[in-house]
């Protein structure tokens, strides 16, 4: 009895070592993401959860900040998975060269405009842009409520004005690529008029949204997702989703081919369009591609349309990726002062 007790001791012994040096050779998950803090944390949560023999290591940055490092790192990567990252920087050739090719079996379902025709990224969120309006700080210094991209150019709102900036922000781009897109040469002479009333730009796209909610400013450029949250908080703001030149952006999800670590990678993407992750997205996410997931009840009593589809302007990622250089150096010039 003694011996054989022994005997199993040794092998639980050595199932256990073999287990502990499993884990130990398991290469950790590194996973670089544009999302926000508090989505993050809930997200990860959730994937933990689901893998919890995986070892994650995520990295957040701005959207032009995760582009810069993912372009200073393309020689030695340190990510395994890029998630969340606006479509058009994905797109941009030094990042988009570095993917691997991967589909989810659960991307099938998604809308041809929500995956790259390679297979190296698709999208299963997306955020849109809004303005964000303290109408108490609007009462108090008389200004009227814009309901438009062409009501912000009023010399009533000279300096009460919030936004970001394009060449940081992903939010600060998407809503330059469609007023460019959307109207030409003439969009330069809007940006120019606009910048008059600007007060300052911002690195973060969340940030006039948050300025704005506490008075600071009047109005705030932002998107919809912080718009929603300060107002079911009872923050005096009322979001305004312009009918006209409306930008979107993307959140694209994608594996990088230099991973060591393939297996968990895929799993991880995989688990990005999971009925549980999609079950989620709805508290923070004002466009969801995944199908059969509406917009929440606070999304629309916030002022969020029912069919967002309908109010968002048909944007030309590609070209938007291709022209993005060449846009930013013009926006910089336009609005210098």
């Amino acid at each position: 009895m003694h011996a054989l007790r022994n005997k199993l001791i040794g092998v639980a012994a050595i199932l256990m070592a073999v287990g502990y040096a499993n884990s130990a050779l398991a290469a950790p998950l590194t996973v670089y993401t544009a999302l926000e803090d508090d989505e993050i944390a809930d997200y990860m949560t959730a994937a933990k959860k689901a893998m919890p023999d995986v070892q994650f290591n995520v990295l957040r940055l701005s959207t032009g900040d995760l582009a810069a490092r993912a372009i200073a790192e393309m020689n030695n990567p340190r990510a395994d998975v890029i998630w969340g990252f606006a479509v058009t920087n994905m797109l941009d050739p030094r990042i988009h060269g570095s993917l691997a090719k991967y589909e989810p079996a659960a991307a099938k379902a998604l809308a041809d405009k929500y995956k790259g025709k390679d297979g190296t990224w698709f999208a299963a969120t997306g955020y849109m842009n809004a303005f964000c309006i303290n109408t108490e700080r609007a009462k108090a210094k008389n200004l009227p409520i814009p309901t438009s991209w062409d009501d912000l150019t009023n010399p009533v709102y000279k300096g009460e004005l919030v936004m970001p900036n394009p060449a940081s922000s992903g939010v600060g781009w998407l809503q330059v690529a469609a007023l460019i897109q959307g109207r030409g040469e003439e969009g330069w002479k809007y940006i120019g008029e606009l910048n008059k009333n600007i007060a300052q730009y911002t690195s973060s796209g969340s940030k006039p949204c948050k300025m704005a909610r506490s008075g600071e400013y009047a109005i705030g450029i932002s998107f919809a997702f912080p718009a929603v949250q300060a107002i079911q908080e009872g923050f005096p703001l009322k979001m305004v989703i312009p009918p006209k030149w409306e930008g979107y952006e993307l959140e694209a999800t994608s594996i990088l081919s230099s991973t060591k670590n393939m297996k968990d990678a895929r799993r991880f993407v995989d688990w990005t369009l999971s009925p549980e992750a999609a079950a989620l997205y709805g508290k923070y996410k004002e466009i969801v591609t995944i199908p059969g997931v509406p917009p929440a009840e606070r999304m629309l009593k916030a002022g969020l349309p029912q069919d967002v589809g309908s109010v968002l302007y048909p944007i030309n990622f590609e070209k938007s990726a291709a022209e993005r250089a060449e846009i930013l150096k013009r926006w910089q010039q336009v609005t210098a002062k």
